[in-house]
């Protein structure tokens, strides 16, 4: 399989999961113009799985180092201790795989209600709180007072983005849709952060020139968790299109008849964005540590932010002073991120 052996490459790597992550998320304004998220959040499921499987079958199977994807596969069938280690390593990858889902559906509800520049501040940097100290239990890397110190000023970020949306929506006199935007993006990021990717990596192989018997290489533990994430889509997102938290149900039959070959390679591009992202992630703690890999990419809640305020302009005609809160925000999840960074190095 193919390792990234520089810790630079590494947490440039994390860098372009930061990216995607704070990116993906404009494919599904895009199509939200013609069609509803649920129908969106199909195709973005597909293109998860998508990535993985060819991610697997290339990278993950060429090189001289590591295990290749498939001989990795072969443990299923191996002798002992070693095969009941791994089923029970692919059983918490695909299990986060589960909980991830549940959590960034709720974050896509969160941005069709707030938009971008709310639920990623909020939903996303409460996950880059919880997760960076959950996978830092499992994983202990890096300086712990300097990941604490980040994350105390991530966690002042979040509260300057929740207050700034409050100040919009009080403008415009609407402070139920606040409270329901704010709300589900709070519990979207308590689900996410509360240990999907210390699943995902729980399981993986801590050397990744010489993998673990029973351990899954993280091109392994990517297509699992991709798995997890496509077949709990069948009762998480059917439950949402029958019991909309806004609007009317929707019938299933709409995802064949109203969707056109566009609106289909927008979702897929946009599940293949963000696995992109989680990809890098994973094949980047081999060197920069799961908890900076994960805290890392997490500043994709920046980046979502300025697609949000910049880009698809979320809080236009916002009252006097909001601007100067979203500036403050932007540079304490800036300083945060650089402490986490650093807590490593």
């Amino acid at each position: 399989m193919t390792i990234i052996n520089s810790y630079y490459v590494a947490v440039l790597m994390c860098v372009i999961t930061m990216l995607c992550w704070g990116s993906w998320a404009n494919t599904q304004k895009l199509a939200s113009k013609e069609w509803k998220f649920q129908l969106f959040y199909w195709d973005y499921g597909f293109g998860v799985l998508l990535w993985s499987l060819l991610l697997a079958f290339t990278f993950g199977s060429i090189g001289e180092s590591g295990r290749s994807f498939l001989s990795d596969l072969g443990q299923f069938n191996a002798q002992g201790d070693v095969s009941s280690l791994f089923r029970t390593n692919v059983l918490w990858a695909f299990f986060g795989g589960v909980i991830f889902n549940l959590s960034n559906l709720l974050l896509v509800i969160a941005i069709d209600i707030a938009g971008m520049a709310v639920a990623f501040p909020i939903g996303v940097g409460l996950a880059l709180v919880l997760g960076v100290i959950s996978t830092y239990y499992f994983r202990p890397e890096g300086d712990p007072a300097l990941m604490a110190a980040g994350v105390a000023l991530v966690l002042v970020a979040i509260i300057l983005n929740a207050v700034a949306y409050k100040k919009l929506q009080g403008g415009k006199k609407s402070g139920g849709s606040s409270a329901m935007g704010i709300t589900i993006s709070v519990i979207a990021g308590v689900l996410m952060g509360c240990g999907f990717f210390a699943l995902v990596t729980k399981g993986m192989v801590n050397n990744f020139n010489q993998p673990e018997p029973g351990l899954m290489t993280p091109y392994t533990a990517l297509v699992v968790f991709s798995f997890g994430l496509v077949l709990s889509n069948f009762i998480w997102n059917s439950i949402v299109m029958l019991k909309p938290i806004q609007g009317k149900p929707i019938p299933f039959k709409d995802y064949f008849t109203k969707g056109s070959f566009k609106l289909h390679a927008i979702g897929i591009l946009g599940g293949i964005i963000w696995n992109i992202g989680m990809s890098f992630s994973l094949i980047a703690s081999g060197q920069a540590g799961a908890a900076l890999s994960y805290g890392l990419g997490q500043g994709a809640t920046m980046v979502a932010a300025f697609w949000g305020v910049i880009i698809w302009r979320e809080f236009k005609g916002a009252p006097k002073g909001t601007y100067s809160l979203l500036a403050a925000m932007f540079f304490f999840f800036i300083a945060g991120l650089g402490l986490l960074i650093y807590s490593k190095m």
